[in-house]
């Protein structure tokens, strides 16, 4: 009985080892973003979605042992190393987990620095808005909106299909991402239907502003 005992244990302690990945709480409450962002579509798009990525993710880890011990964001930036399912589960883990910092039910506007540098890189905060706005909406199919600071520390507005992100070595436009905006329909379907344009008029009414601008004060360190 012990021996049967043990070896149960053993084999439960090995497959913890393996989930070198963990779905991240939310930094709110479900409800929090309202009505910007709806309670039953923040429940299923964290529990659900990013816990899959999650998940699937640490199965390939279990399969690879070059990915043990790697951080999210070695992952990326060297994810051409890796099969497709790293890739979009690799992708998906690390920008869920930036999407929900940077989401806040106080909202607001940037200040100081990076203020600065919007002012300075697009004119002002409203064109800054405004082609950020259009880049998301544009972006056909499924992905993500960004703004970065590029590998030359200027800012940036990008945007990736599917679960890519700038951190990838496979894509053309490559920074450090400070700001994301999610734009597959599971993001928004439930409250906006087909509305993309309404679901990103939204996003501006949330965005957690003091932490793009320690993002970008990292950034700009790096």
């Amino acid at each position: 009985m012990k021996k049967i005992l043990l070896s149960v244990f053993v084999l439960f302690f090995s497959t913890l080892t393996f989930a070198q990945f963990t779905l991240p709480a939310l930094p709110y409450a479900y409800d929090a973003l309202e009505p910007s962002f709806d309670t039953q579509t923040m429940q299923i798009h964290h529990d659900k979605h990013h816990d899959a990525y999650v998940k699937n993710l640490n199965k390939e880890v279990a399969a690879n042992s070059a990915l043990n011990g790697k951080t999210i964001e070695d992952i990326c930036k060297n994810v051409s190393k890796y099969n497709s399912a790293v890739r979009n589960n690799g992708g998906g883990h690390y920008n869920h987990s930036l999407f929900w910092t940077i989401l806040s039910p106080k909202g607001g506007t940037p200040a100081g620095a990076l203020s600065e540098e919007i002012n300075k890189t697009f004119g002002s905060f409203d064109n800054f808005k405004a082609q950020f706005s259009d880049s998301a909406k544009t972006r056909f199919g499924s992905g993500w909106a960004w703004l970065i600071v590029d590998q030359q520390g200027k800012l940036k507005i990008t945007t990736t299909p599917n679960q890519d992100n700038p951190l990838m070595d496979v894509v053309k436009v490559k920074g450090t991402p400070i700001l994301a905006l999610d734009v597959w329909e599971h993001a928004y379907y439930l409250k906006y239907q087909n509305k993309r344009p309404d679901y990103i008029t939204a996003f501006w009414n949330i965005i957690n502003w003091d932490e793009v601008s320690k993002r970008y004060s990292e950034a700009k360190k790096k």
